[in-house]
């Protein structure tokens, strides 16, 4: 029996290492903007990995956040494409995760950006739903405090709609940020950056 024990803990030991190597290889893959070999990499992970939803997660916010690149105009309907089977598949994995649908209600912001006049009475609905229902789920996660305001904020320079409110929920996102621990050290820690910059232009 403790030869058994060892040789399984020894296993365990030995996948949790392959692992978080191959998370933290291909985050640095992305960092260093080879978005299509990190893409790549969570991919392989999240096939080894079929109860963690991290890699598929990772798979699709690399997709969707590339989607808003020109420099990858060409490719952006297959990365769309790849970023949604990833959202799906880990949504089969961890059901009702707001990390998961702020992701989802980014992917449908890309939508609205590659074809405003097409997508933007389609698809702005289903980005307020996902901000919606994550808000109830995790209403201090600063990611979903953010992601609702700046979507509503670029919202409002078509509709005309005061932005103070919605400044204000942009700073208390960056509040949150700063109180956020990450449950692992590969969980969603992303967006203060992008926060803060929004708050910076915010009343320009």
């Amino acid at each position: 029996m403790i030869t058994t024990f060892t040789i399984l803990m020894c296993t365990f030991l030995s996948a949790q290492m392959q692992y978080e190597q191959g998370m933290g290889k291909a985050l640095g893959l992305w960092r260093e903007g080879k978005t299509e070999e990190a893409s790549a990499l969570f991919e392989r992970i999240a096939s080894a990995e079929k109860n963690n939803w991290l890699p598929n997660y990772y798979v699709g916010l690399v997709n969707a956040t590339a989607a808003f690149n020109p420099a990858y105009k060409d490719k952006i309907p297959a990365m769309i494409d790849k970023a949604q089977l990833a959202i799906d598949k880990a949504t089969a994995i961890s059901a009702n995760n707001p990390e998961i649908m702020v992701l989802q209600a980014l992917l449908y912001t890309a939508l609205i950006v590659q074809d405003p006049m097409t997508n933007g009475m389609k698809y702005s609905s289903k980005v307020m739903e996902q901000y919606y229902k994550a808000q109830v789920i995790a209403s201090e996660n600063p990611r979903v405090v953010f992601g609702k305001a700046a979507f509503e904020i670029n919202g409002a320079k078509w509709t005309g709609a005061d932005v103070k409110k919605l400044c204000k929920e942009v700073e208390r996102s960056i509040d949150l940020f700063a109180k956020f621990k990450p449950e692992t050290t590969f969980s969603p820690s992303w967006g203060l950056d992008r926060a803060q910059e929004t708050l910076k232009n915010c009343s320009k």
